[in-house]
């Protein structure tokens, strides 16, 4: 060997040395493991840092209470005497108000099973439960919307909560990134969770693919052949889930509650049926995304038949300016936006729209004027990207929602979030010359102004020893 070292490379630096992890995910096998890993690690980590547990379980009814218990594998007997063992239990006592709750986990693409939340639903009831947590990667709009179908008989007493893993990783990343925690152990503690659940391995990711029918449906969808079918329900029911996953992304980005915009009473299902009309009527899919704060809601439409995903934003023109000053307003805010933005323009009692590429109004404002009265004044703009789509059904390169992510961030953070809402000039008090008394005091001065004094009141005293 002649004294020579067998590595003649140099050492590695302590840049690429790997972190050691509280919850690592090395020796991860199979559905149960990782449901066991996945579900210990989430309850240990809502006792030991309560701000986030308290954040996850406020929309549950839970009572912030100062300490949170929580239990995995926890058994009972079921009325037929069978041993029954959901995945977790849930205390939080507050005063003399006690609120308590058992927890099934699914992982990876494993469903939820109606006959076995219907049963945890019996237990609850049996023990005096308050509520049923169901936690997978199914995700749905609010906590109180449920993947698995049950007798609503079940429900009477016992309350049915749902959150995605998706939520759950968005809530640590908000509380990490933004609330903040006020223990730095236990700001660690919740890193590492974050950590843990971000890795492919604990089954625990956000929103996997558009199905086993994307394929199918979107090339029917292309001819124009697209019918009405449980295949077309499924890739709604895909979107749909997509729209949520895209909400929860740009929250953990923002750190703030972003959420799609539907009518009130609408529920999911009657979304879901307005989805499949849509898709194949017009051969494409829609949702409206809103962030707080934003100058407009983001429109979001996948055409699966022009295979293009457009997102566009709407908002109101100044109305303190004339019509050529309202567009100058507007491209004043666009010096950095993509050249190829297009912007339609709409004006006040009429249907027709102006329109153009940014690139070809930047500098010549006029062509975006109403041509048959060019001093009308624009009413509002919208704002529109187009990218061509991704076609895959997963979530690499090229894929349908990786793209579809990509653009929507892409959307908000090269565009939106830089557009300043117009708001109109505060009033301003009327100027007066250098030498002139502002009027109202002049007013107060004039004997005249003020009217004849009242008997007895305001004489002059006579002078002394008159």
């Amino acid at each position: 060997m002649n004294g020579k070292r067998r590595d003649e490379s140099p050492p590695l630096g302590r840049d690429a040395w790997r972190p050691a992890r509280l919850l690592p995910t090395v020796g991860i096998r199979g559905q149960e493991e990782q449901e066991r890993r996945a579900t210990s690690a989430l309850l240990a980590v809502m006792r030991a840092v309560p701000e986030f547990g308290h954040a996850l379980l406020k929309e549950l009814g839970a009572p912030k209470s100062q300490r949170i218990q929580t239990f995995a594998e926890v058994r009972f007997r079921d009325g037929a005497g069978r041993l029954v063992v959901p995945d977790g239990a849930i205390v939080c006592e507050r005063g003399r108000r006690s609120w308590t709750c058992l927890v099934e986990v699914k992982t990876g693409g494993a469903p939820l099973r109606d006959d076995q939340v219907a049963c945890y639903l019996d237990i609850a009831r049996d023990h005096g439960f308050d509520a049923v947590l169901t936690i997978s990667n199914q995700i749905t709009a609010d906590v109180e919307e449920s993947p698995v179908t049950v007798d609503g008989r079940k429900l009477r007493r016992v309350r049915l909560f749902h959150v995605s893993w998706w939520r759950v990783i968005t809530e640590a990343i908000v509380q990490s990134r933004y609330r903040g925690v006020s223990d730095p152990d236990q700001a660690w503690i919740l890193d590492e969770l974050i950590a843990y659940l971000e890795h492919e391995a604990s089954g625990a990711g956000g929103f996997r693919d558009m199905g086993e029918h994307w394929v199918g449906v979107r090339r029917a969808a292309h001819d124009g052949t697209l019918r009405a079918s449980a295949e077309a329900r499924e890739v709604a029911e895909r979107w749909e889930e997509l729209s949520q996953y895209l909400c929860l992304g740009l929250a953990q980005e923002l750190g703030e509650r972003v959420a799609i915009v539907r009518p009130r009473r609408q529920t999911t299902r009657a979304r879901i049926d307005e989805s499949v009309r849509r898709l194949v009527e017009e051969g494409g899919l829609a949702a409206t995304i809103r962030v707080p704060g934003a100058i407009g809601d983001i429109e979001l439409v996948a055409d699966l038949r022009t295979r293009q995903t457009r997102t566009q934003v709407t908002f109101p023109a100044p109305g303190d300016r004339r019509a050529r000053a309202r567009i100058t307003w507007l491209l004043r805010q666009l010096a950095d936006a993509p050249p190829d933005l297009r912007i339609d323009v709409a004006y006040p009692n009429v249907r027709q729209t102006t329109a153009g590429l940014l690139a070809d109004v930047a500098d010549a404002p006029e062509r975006l004027l109403y041509e048959p009265d060019p001093r009308r004044e624009p009413r509002a703009f919208t704002l529109t990207a187009v990218r061509r789509m991704g076609l895959k059904r997963g979530k690499g390169v090229g894929s349908f929602v990786r793209e579809t992510r990509a653009h929507v961030v892409e959307f908000y953070g090269e565009l939106v979030q830089n557009l300043k809402a117009w708001q109109p000039r505060a009033p301003r008090l009327r100027e007066h010359g250098a030498d002139a008394q502002p009027e109202v005091a002049a007013t107060e001065a004039s004997p005249a102004a003020r009217g004849p004094a009242p008997a007895g009141a305001g004489a002059v005293p006579p002078p002394a020893g008159a």
